[in-house]
């Protein structure tokens, strides 16, 4: 925009959230309280960390930044509920029981994020509120996955883009607007086999992206049209909800 100054490098795409009806947006929405364990990842100053503590959550408060991460020990070193990290998020291991991710970390490890929280079923990962950048939120949220790794999150989990966060929430702001992306587990989520049906089934249709699903998915017709496909649909055409329904079909028939 004419006249306005050129912002400061910020490498690391980091953007401290500062808008506290926007926090307490998130807290609620994730449903943290009552004691429940939820992450914090890239905690920055400690802003939503305090909103998750303050509602009763159980938090972990990770932040590879050292002087971060000391100036959240100072901040949070006399409350029970809050433990601090240092650590970066793309390696540090994660928990072993159910938890709940409520978090704005850096723009540029969103990916990493994504496949750290959705990438493994082992990982038992509640839900998640996410702010994220606006165009990553919208490729995730979207209901056609744009490969067989993103297809493989959204079928497990629904990403929907609950609103849009303008620059002026952060600071520095970003160049361009945010988003809050919502988290939340598909029934498939609960079930080994149902993944595992789903893993197979992404591996047949991806290796042939521009094929029909009943070329790609050979012997599966029957299930196609159960599913209420055409069976000519290309696979790119299927939707994130199209592979879940699919995977649970084919789940369901095996205990039959």
């Amino acid at each position: 925009m004419a006249g306005r100054p050129p912002l400061a490098p910020n490498p690391a795409g980091t953007h401290f959230l500062r808008d506290r009806a926007l926090i307490a947006q998130l807290v609620r929405a994730c449903g943290a309280g009552d004691g429940r364990l939820v992450l914090d990842l890239g905690a920055g100053r400690g802003a939503i960390t305090a909103g998750l503590a303050a509602a009763g959550a159980r938090v972990i408060a990770l932040e590879r930044d050292p002087r971060l991460a000391a100036g959240l020990r100072r901040r949070f070193d006399h409350d029970p509920r809050v433990r601090v990290v240092e650590a970066d998020l793309r390696t540090v291991p994660l928990p072993h029981r159910e938890f709940l991710v409520v978090a704005s970390p850096p723009f540029s490890l969103t990916t990493a994020l994504c496949r750290r929280l959705l990438g493994d079923p082992a990982v038992p990962l509640a839900g998640a509120e996410l702010v994220v950048g606006y165009g990553a939120a919208r490729w995730l949220a979207s209901p056609w996955p744009r490969d067989a790794e993103t297809a493989w999150w959204a079928a497990r989990y629904q990403m929907r883009l609950a609103r849009t966060i303008g620059a002026a929430a952060f600071v520095p702001p970003p160049r361009t607007n945010a988003a809050r992306l919502s988290v939340c587990p598909r029934p498939i989520a609960a079930s080994a086999r149902g993944q595992q049906r789903l893993r197979a089934l992404l591996r047949l249709a991806y290796r042939r992206p521009g094929a029909r699903a009943d070329v790609v998915l050979a012997g599966n017709r029957r299930l196609l049209v159960r599913a209420g496909l055409d069976p000519r649909t290309p696979v790119t055409e299927l939707t994130a909800e199209h592979w879940h329904h699919l995977a649970l079909l084919l789940a369901d028939g095996d205990r039959a």
